[in-house]
């Protein structure tokens, strides 16, 4: 396990802001793009933007970046819970992007439905890109951690865990009352990545971060996984 320990969470968000910006420049010079997948809630924001800030803002080739998100909930784009208005809000906006190199969970569907189109998108997507064992790669997955352990949507004994075959599939998120629903990137999807970047801040998070094999965190374990934590 690759673990990277930081004072706080600024410093962890400059860290891997340099992250992002190696990632980043190393795909576009081998591929000529850099396929990014963000997450949500408040552990990336401050990355977000340090990322929307001088000097990443003009020295990254932004036009050359699709964005993407590992899971979202199944509300409308502008909605506070939406992950895609975090992004929005804190980094997309002061980017030069197109629509085109956005490419968000339409959690304003019926949450199969959402499914099923964010799927139909994604395999459109990678039509004539790299597959590896019949999953997307990505340059650079952010992921984030519950204190019970989930990472994207994909929670402890939950169907979604054991999904092999799709892309993207509903989830039913646990909680009294039930959450609301999310939308979730697959352990495969996840694991086919070229690099994973776990951010992950709070004490609660601690018994996660020192056993990851008791957890569906754990099971993230691709061609590099790298964790950054912080009290």
């Amino acid at each position: 396990m690759n673990l990277q320990h930081y004072p706080d969470l600024p410093t962890l968000s400059l860290a891997a802001a340099e992250a992002v910006a190696a990632a980043c420049q190393s795909a576009t010079a081998a591929r000529g793009c850099f396929l990014f997948v963000l997450s949500g809630g408040n552990t990336p924001r401050p990355l977000y933007q340090v990322l929307a800030s001088p000097p990443y803002r003009d020295s990254l080739p932004w036009p050359l970046v699709h964005f993407f998100w590992s899971d979202e909930r199944c509300v409308p784009p502008d909605h506070l819970d939406s992950n895609y208005r975090l992004a929005q809000e804190a980094l997309l906006c002061h980017l030069p992007l197109t629509e085109a190199q956005v490419h968000r969970l339409p959690g304003e569907l019926d949450p199969v439905a959402g499914a099923t189109a964010a799927e139909r998108e994604l395999r459109t997507f990678f039509s004539d890109r790299e597959l590896r064992e019949g999953s997307p790669v990505f340059d650079l997955i952010l992921l984030g951690v519950g204190p019970d352990g989930h990472t994207a949507s994909l929670y402890p004994h939950r169907p979604a865990l054991q999904e092999h075959r799709r892309w993207v599939v509903a989830e039913a998120a646990p909680g009294h009352p039930p959450l609301v629903p999310r939308l979730t990137y697959t352990l495969p999807v996840l694991n086919a990545a070229r690099e994973v970047l776990f951010l992950v801040a709070g004490e609660n998070k601690r018994e996660v971060v020192e056993h990851p094999e008791s957890y569906p965190a754990g099971r993230v374990q691709g061609e590099r996984v790298r964790w950054m934590v912080t009290p």
